[in-house]
């Protein structure tokens, strides 16, 4: 069933808060980075003006306003050297709206405590939208769902996240049937415990989700999580690169028969599922095992345009999902954050 979105005070807020920030943005930046940290390039060159004017065209923003974020793993360098507060200048600078943790720490610059964390974040007209944190370890006392899901629960509530999840596939107990359906059934506890604090639970895809169970290899094991999870209670992050990567490594089962699909129809199917998408690109490379090699946003043979349209014109979700940038391996990654919202600002529907 569709969703009518409802007005969101706290993105009127950001937005409002955004324009402020704007002008001085650029010159709290440059003094909290420094001229030796600045990023390499960090002005348009006639090249990129050029191509991001060609993809412009007149029709509406593809980007729905307030719902860009970054995924933090992609500058863990810059977070670790620098801190936090150059790290989030430079990303209000560049135009974005949100991020998501992959961790609460940083490096040389010192302790933060969560307050702090949330409230930085915020001073940069930047929302805290999510996190992930590890599934399970053999660790009892490791900082994961499985072992320390009250205290993952409760500095996910200190940072006011309203999404909290994990990049860990469901392979703890293996690739059988059994084995997906008990994992989902942990995820259903997750989920339960997230929603009694106000939040989400979400779990991050990799490639290999797209597979086939071992003991029934007509049943792909993605399919066997969205069945068995409570919709009500576990959500998707789609990142978009590793499902279209899954879908060039397994669409064929293991005895060669075809097995098509499309990840855009996954989300098209059920929308309400996936709050959260990783943006990430890749040029289609068939000698690469994952079938693409990982590139900046804008840079790959993934049709951003095409995917983010049909999702956001579906009637009632145009609000109602968050994409997050990100690259494994960026070769500078302020410049890659920069490069990724460009393009993706730059990107109209097709009128």
């Amino acid at each position: 069933m569709s969703r009518i979105s409802q007005p969101d005070p706290e993105l009127s807020h950001r937005l409002s808060r955004r324009g402020i920030l704007g002008v001085a943005a650029g010159a709290t930046a440059a003094a909290l980075v420094g001229a030796a940290a600045a990023p390499a390039g960090a002005t348009t060159t006639a090249d990129e003006a050029g191509a991001l004017a060609g993809t412009a065209g007149r029709g509406r923003p593809v980007l729905p306003p307030g719902r860009l974020g970054i995924q933090l793993y992609s500058l863990r360098d810059k977070v670790s050297t620098l801190g936090f507060a150059p790290v989030f200048a430079e990303l209000a600078k560049y135009g974005y709206d949100e991020v998501e943790f992959a961790g609460y720490t940083q490096g040389s610059a010192g302790p933060i405590t969560l307050a702090q964390l949330r409230r930085l974040a915020r001073n940069y007209g930047l929302n805290p939208i999510g996190s992930h944190v590890g599934y399970y370890s053999d660790d009892p006392n490791a900082y994961t769902f499985a072992q320390n899901l009250t205290k993952v629960l409760d500095d996910a509530q200190a940072l006011g996240l309203k999404h909290i999840g994990t990049a860990s596939g469901p392979f703890r107990y293996g690739s059988t049937v059994d084995a997906w359906k008990r994992a989902a059934e942990e995820f259903n506890t997750y989920g339960a415990a997230a929603r009694a604090r106000g939040m989400k639970f979400y779990q991050h895809n990799h490639s290999e989700e797209f597979s086939f169970a071992t003991d029934n290899p007509k049943v792909r094991l993605y399919d066997v999580l969205l069945a068995e999870t409570d919709p009500d209670l576990v959500f998707l992050e789609m990142d978009i690169f590793w499902a279209y990567s899954g879908q060039f490594r397994f669409s064929k089962r293991p005895d060669g028969t075809p097995a098509p699909f499309d990840p855009l129809d996954y989300v098209l199917k059920q929308p309400h599922r996936y709050p959260l998408f990783h943006v990430k690109d890749g040029v289609s490379d068939p000698a690469n095992t994952y079938g693409y090699r990982m590139t900046d946003v804008g840079d790959g043979d993934i049709d951003y345009r095409r995917f983010i349209s049909a999702v956001t014109r579906l009637r009632g979700e145009r609000f109602a999902h968050h994409w997050q940038a990100e690259h494994d391996q960026p070769t500078e990654s302020f410049t890659f954050a920069r490069r990724s919202s460009e393009h993706l600002h730059s990107l109209r529907e097709k009128c």
